[in-house]
């Protein structure tokens, strides 16, 4: 791999976040605002767009609240950021499933918090950044453990779409 393009894609997860709970407007945001909203962050990770119609389903599937007069709320995107993340390796059956555990031991803020602390820390360990995993949170319960291997599965398939792409892309430049 080019030295200067594996610079690029460090740099691009070094530098890699999620607004915590808090951080996320709580204004009620419309269809549109919020699907460009999540898709300034998980473009970051080389996602498609998250559109308004996307979010619409997640809506009909109920794994979202409905939105409040036209609007989403901070629950709700904190919801959708997971969704966003995570559909590229779980199906919508088990983010459903996932959620209803989840609720069932931590409030949305602590679940959605311990998501992105948890992504940004695998997501450095995957990609080499730093050699140990650190541990996040301090209980231990099956719903922790599934969305820990839930996100080790999302930080590795972000791994190899980064690496594809660019091995992609020399490819077609020596071929040409």
């Amino acid at each position: 791999m080019d030295p200067k393009a594996k610079t690029q894609i460090l740099e691009s997860v070094r530098s890699f976040g999620l607004p915590r709970y808090e951080e996320i407007p709580d204004v009620g945001l419309y269809l549109e605002q919020t699907a460009n909203y999540i898709t300034d962050y998980v473009r970051k990770l080389g996602g498609n767009e998250f559109t308004g119609s996307m979010i619409r389903n997640y809506v009909k599937k109920g794994l979202v609240h409905n939105p409040v007069k036209k609007r989403y709320y901070r629950e709700q995107i904190a919801y959708l950021f997971f969704i966003a993340v995570g559909k590229s390796v779980l199906s919508m059956e088990d983010i459903g499933l996932l959620f209803r555990l989840q609720k069932q031991v931590y409030t949305p803020q602590r679940a959605y918090d311990y998501f992105c602390n948890e992504l940004e820390n695998i997501l450095l360990y995957v990609f080499g950044l730093k050699d140990t995993l650190d541990t996040v949170g301090v209980d231990h319960t099956e719903p922790k453990d599934l969305l820990r291997t839930a996100i080790i599965a999302v930080a590795h398939k972000v791994y190899l779409d980064k690496a594809f792409s660019v091995l992609h892309g020399e490819s077609r430049d020596t071929e040409g």
